[in-house]
C-alpha cells in the first residue's frame, strides 16, 4: 500500500480535503481522507507537493487520427462547411506515416495533460495498437459515413467486419459502431444502427448549416454534398430540429454519446434528458468553427447528463481537457466549478462505461493526475477551472 499526498484532494465523489491523503493498493483506491484522520492507514507518504489531486481526466469526444490537420484550424473562420471542405481535401494528400506520426504525438499529449481514459472517433481504426500500448483506457467510435441510401447495407456489412476484427479478448480499447451526422449518414443506414441498439456515438446539432438543412434543405450543405459526387440523392426535409430527426428514426438511446448539441432548444433538450442521451461539449472546438455555444446551463437544467471533449486538433488548440474546463468557465461564469470538474471526470467516464473511473473513493481504480498550484489557494475547484491548472498523470 502506499499514501498519496497533496495539499489538497479533489475527490469528486465528496466535497475536496485540505492536505488530504489516498491510499492506493493493487491499483485501487483504498482510502481516502483527511491527513489526521482517525483510521488513516500507517503506509509511507508519497507527497505530490503543493497542488490537486484529483480523479484522471475523462475526454469524451476526441479524433485522435485528425491530429495531423492543425494546419486547417483557421479555415473554421469560414465557416464550418469551408472548414469541412479544407478536412476533406487536405485528408486527401495525408500519407500513413504522417497521420501516424501525428497520432502517437497526440496520444502523448493527452497523457501529458492528465488525461487517463478518451472516447476517440475514428474512421479508418488503424492506430488501435498505439492506443493498446499507451495504458489510456480507450473507446474508440467507428464513426460511419453513408449519404447514399443505397450504400447502408454494404456499409454496415463491412462495419461488422471491422469491429469483429479488432474485438479479441483481453484488450483494454474497445471498439463500438458509431454515426458521424444525421446530416451525413442516410436514413436507411441510422434505422439499421438503431435497430442494433445504436449508434454508440454521433455529432448532433453542432451547426447552423446542419439545422437548416434538415429543416429546409439548406444549399450550402447540399452543395458540399453535390461537390463530394452525392447530389443525385434525394433527400426530403424532416422539417424538424437535428435532435427531433434522430429520435423520430429511434436513434437516441440511454447510453448514446451526442456530442456538441450547440443548436438544441427547450424541448430538444428535454427529448436528451429523457432519452439518456450523453451530451460531450467541445467549447473551444466550438468557438474555433464559429458555431456558437452549448447551452450547457439549461442542459443542466433539463437533466441532460453533460461530460467535455476537446474535438481534435483540427479545431482546438490543444487536447488539454482542462482548457475546455475553463473556456466553458468563462462562458458561463455561474457555472459551479464542481459541476464542471464533474463534466471532466465522472460524467465522461460514465458515457464511455468506465464505472469505475472518475471519482476518488474506495474500490474505483486510481488513475488519478495531480495539478500544482503556484502559490497556495483557498479553492481547489475554481483553481482547476480557472485556465492556469496543468494537470499530469500520477505515474504509479
Amino acid at each position: 500500500m502506499e499514501l498519496l499526498g497533496a495539499s489538497w484532494v479533489v475527490p469528486v465523489a465528496g466535497p475536496p480535503l485540505r492536505e488530504g491523503r489516498v491510499a492506493v493498493e493493487g491499483g485501487r483506491i483504498a482510502w481516502v481522507g483527511g491527513d489526521a484522520e482517525p483510521g488513516r492507514p500507517r503506509a509511507a507518504v508519497r507527497h505530490l507537493g503543493d497542488g490537486v489531486l484529483l480523479p484522471g481526466l475523462v475526454n469524451a469526444h476526441c479524433h485522435l487520427e485528425l491530429s495531423y490537420l492543425r494546419s486547417i484550424r483557421e479555415d473554421g473562420r469560414r465557416g464550418f462547411v469551408a472548414w469541412v471542405d479544407a478536412l476533406v481535401e487536405r485528408r486527401a494528400q495525408a500519407s500513413p506515416a504522417e497521420v501516424r506520426s501525428a497520432t502517437k504525438a497526440a496520444i502523448d499529449e493527452l497523457k501529458a495533460t492528465g488525461t487517463v481514459a478518451v472516447g476517440d472517433v475514428s474512421n479508418a481504426l488503424a492506430h488501435l495498437d498505439l492506443l493498446e500500448a499507451s495504458g489510456l483506457e480507450a473507446v474508440v467510435f467507428y464513426e460511419l459515413l453513408a449519404w447514399d441510401p443505397a450504400r447502408a447495407a454494404a456499409v454496415l456489412d463491412d462495419a461488422r467486419r471491422r469491429l469483429a476484427e479488432t474485438s479479441r479478448p483481453g484488450l483494454r480499447t474497445t471498439v463500438r459502431l458509431a454515426a458521424h451526422a444525421p446530416h451525413s449518414v442516410s436514413p436507411p443506414l441510422l434505422r439499421a444502427l438503431a435497430e442494433e441498439g445504436g449508434p454508440a456515438a454521433i455529432h448532433l446539432a453542432e451547426s447552423e448549416s446542419e439545422s437548416r438543412f434538415l429543416a429546409e434543405g439548406d444549399g450550402e450543405w447540399s452543395a458540399f454534398l453535390a461537390r463530394r459526387g452525392l447530389g443525385h440523392v434525394a433527400f426530403a426535409p424532416p422539417r424538424t430540429t437535428p435532435v427531433r430527426y434522430l429520435d423520430a428514426l429511434g436513434v437516441l438511446h440511454p447510453g448514446l454519446v451526442a456530442a456538441h448539441c450547440v443548436r438544441a432548444d427547450g424541448p430538444d433538450r428535454a427529448l436528451l434528458a429523457r432519452r439518456g442521451v450523453f451530451v460531450a461539449v467541445c467549447p473551444r472546438s466550438n468557438r474555433s468553427l464559429g458555431v456558437g455555444m452549448s447551452p450547457v446551463p439549461d442542459l443542466l437544467a433539463a437533466g441532460v447528463a453533460v461530460c467535455l471533449g476537446t474535438d481534435s486538433l483540427a479545431s482546438a488548440e490543444s487536447l488539454d481537457l482542462l482548457q475546455d474546463a475553463a473556456a466553458l468557465q468563462r462562458q458561463f461564469p455561474a457555472l459551479d466549478p464542481a459541476v464542471i470538474v464533474r463534466m471532466a471526470t465522472v460524467n465522461g467516464a460514465r458515457a464511455l462505461k468506465r464505472d469505475d473511473l472518475g471519482t476518488i473513493e474506495p474500490g474505483m481504480r486510481a488513475a488519478l493526475a495531480f495539478a500544482p498550484m503556484p502559490a497556495p489557494l483557498d479553492d481547489p475547484l475554481a483553481f482547476l477551472v480557472s485556465g492556469r491548472a496543468r494537470a499530469r498523470t500520477v505515474e504509479p
